[in-house]
């Protein structure tokens, strides 16, 4: 292989894994049909919640719920990890998003962090699931 096609294909790849951003997005509809509208009920009464609820023009009547989980400060005592914590930026929190319509799971986001959630990751998750999921 000659050194100008290592040289493409390793710029690529760098091109390409610097864009991600290292959420995981499952469509549980396999159309990835967009929905009109979401309905949001704030479990808490935190900053990220606050927030979610001024991001977009929720509709209690919507069919479509939206929840917002995450969690900070999570410890992995497993060996298995060892040379990974040590070496790397291990995740310690995370946030998801997931859209239900009842019980079924129609969208999910979800994102490793390496520290604790806040609302540019909040942000940045809910732009992700608008481009993804609703047609507005």
């Amino acid at each position: 292989m000659h050194l100008k096609s290592i040289v493409q294909i390793a710029f690529s790849t760098l091109f390409f894994t610097a864009c991600d951003d290292g959420a995981y997005v499952n469509f549980y509809d396999k159309n990835h049909t967009k929905i009109d509208c979401l309905n949001y009920i704030p479990s808490n009464k935190n900053e990220l919640d606050n927030k979610l609820s001024k991001l977009y023009n929720f509709d209690k009547k919507c069919k479509y719920k939206l929840n917002l989980e995450y969690t900070a400060g999570i410890v992995c005592n497993s060996s298995f990890n060892a040379p990974k914590k040590t070496t790397t930026n291990f995740p310690n929190s995370y946030i998801r998003l997931e859209v239900k319509d009842g019980f079924k799971t129609y969208y999910s986001y979800y994102k490793d962090l390496t520290s604790s959630p806040d609302i540019d990751d909040l942000e940045n998750a809910f732009d992700r699931l608008k481009e993804d999921l609703l047609n507005k």
